[in-house]
């Protein structure tokens, strides 16, 4: 039989493994962040697009500020924070810490500099990492460490998003960096359908391992026949709705959406501009030719499902594409691998060898309408990285959750109202920070994220 004191000798040992580890990727995540700003001016660093955007000097400085609201400080009442008129300006939305600057006016925060917000970060840094080197965090404060840098890695997601809609203020149209490899042209195979699984199916996250308190509790939902698109919906399809008229047909649209579409005159996603008789696409690469094979991105829920009515289809449910999912693939276009914008199908789907007692197809991929459907034995491609994919399941609470105590439980529980879900990652998701279990959440108007869709269909 095991002892306390043998049982506390292994408590405490796997607390110094964990820490051991956590400072190796503390290091990475915060190296990380940095890098993403560094192609930045000071200037770019500092400017706020729009409401809904945030500028990167002030992303760098917030998470600085998570780390020590929730840490350092919470480990010692007698902690003095770094710069104390700081919390008022990047606490985000905690209001159990304390009152925060508007959201829309972040851009006015001309004060501190970008070296002071930097000099900030560094001081953090080593207060955090002597903790976890010196083994003195407890082990539920190790647990904040790794929901820290996984904020952390959301807002890396968030810099790049918000400097592709600073940038594309401009009309000189500048790159992020000039160097970036961008999207390449390729061979899309037709849409096949995938059937989903069926019956009383558990998901959500299992507690083992990390996850966001709104990935959870496991529970059951019951699932009807369906099948779900082989790959995303691309340019290429998407163009083919515009040309359609699908901007001009208030059947296909919901009426919030088709007001909202008429007030603000859209006419195809954002980035998209259309100029002597050719469309071309802005990206973090700078203004290029639109790339008929790569996913289409940036469009609001609205768009995602007036397309899918054309299309005779319509939005998976998040658990339909949760149990479709499994985990990311090494080829699957994340942060990771350095193109920051969507790309083609993925390689397990450019070849018939992928493909195992399939049925013929039409070659119609871009109406999805075939009443004869391929069975497929592989999995859909695309299902991680490339775009955020919207699903027809708004943002609420699963069976059983509640809300964490304290100011962190404000982190996820107090949006869940008026938005929908999005699966998958995009083109600037860390790879360590996506899985099947992961609920991103937007309102159905939004558009600056790189959002797009998978169709799916009731059979």
């Amino acid at each position: 039989m095991t002892s306390k004191s043998e049982m506390q000798c292994d408590a405490s040992q796997g607390a110094l493994r964990l820490a051991e580890e956590l400072a190796h990727r503390f290091r990475s995540v915060r190296e990380t962040t940095c890098s993403l700003a560094e192609p930045l001016s000071a200037e770019d660093c500092a400017v706020q697009s729009m409401p809904d955007a945030s500028p990167t000097k002030w992303h760098l400085a917030h998470t600085t500020w998570f780390f020590e609201t929730f840490i350092l400080a919470a480990q010692n009442s007698e902690f003095l924070p770094l710069a104390p008129s700081f919390s008022a300006v990047f606490n985000s939305y905690y209001n159990s810490v304390g009152e925060q600057y508007p959201r829309a006016q972040r851009g006015l925060l001309t004060r501190p500099d970008l070296p002071t917000v930097l000099e900030y970060r560094t001081a953090v840094d080593e207060a955090i990492l002597q903790g976890l080197e010196s083994g003195s965090f407890r082990l539920d404060q190790l647990g904040i460490v790794e929901l820290g840098i996984h904020h952390e890695q959301q807002h890396q997601e968030l810099i790049l998003t918000d400097v592709l809609h600073l940038l594309s203020q401009n009309p000189l149209y500048p790159a992020y960096r000039s160097d970036l490899p961008g999207a390449e042209p390729c061979e899309v195979p037709a849409l096949h359908w995938y059937p989903g699984a069926e019956g009383i199916q558990s998901v959500g996250h299992s507690g083992l391992n990390f996850g966001f308190d709104n990935e959870g509790p496991r529970h059951k939902i019951l699932l009807h026949p369906h099948e779900i698109g082989s790959r995303l919906v691309n340019n290429q399809e998407f163009r083919d709705f515009i040309d359609d008229d699908g901007y001009k047909r208030p059947e296909l649209w919901l009426a919030e959406g088709w007001a909202l579409k008429e007030e603000q005159g859209w006419e195809a996603p954002l980035y998209w501009i259309e100029g002597e008789g050719a469309w071309q696409h802005f990206s973090l690469a700078g203004l290029g030719a639109l790339i008929p094979s790569e996913p289409v991105s940036h469009i609001s829920y609205f768009e995602a499902d007036a397309y899918a009515k054309w299309s005779d289809a319509r939005l998976p449910l998040e658990g339909e594409w949760e149990l479709t999912a499994h985990t990311p693939q090494a080829e699957d276009n994340l942060l990771e691998s350095g193109i920051y914008c969507p790309t083609g199908v993925a390689s397990a789907f450019s070849s018939a060898a992928a493909f195992t007692n399939a049925t013929s197809t039409t070659a119609a991929s871009t109406t999805a309408t075939s009443t004869t459907a391929a069975r497929i034995t592989a999995r859909p491609s695309q299902l991680f990285g490339d775009v955020w994919e919207w699903t027809s399941s708004a943002y609420q609470a699963y069976p059983g959750y509640r809300a964490g105590p304290g100011a962190l439980g404000e982190y996820n529980g107090k949006f869940m109202a008026n938005q929908y879900v999005l699966r998958g990652g995009s083109c600037v998701t860390p790879r360590q920070h996506i899985r099947s279990t992961y609920r991103n959440f937007f309102p159905a108007h939004a558009r600056w994220q790189w959002s797009g869709l998978r169709l799916a269909r009731d059979v």
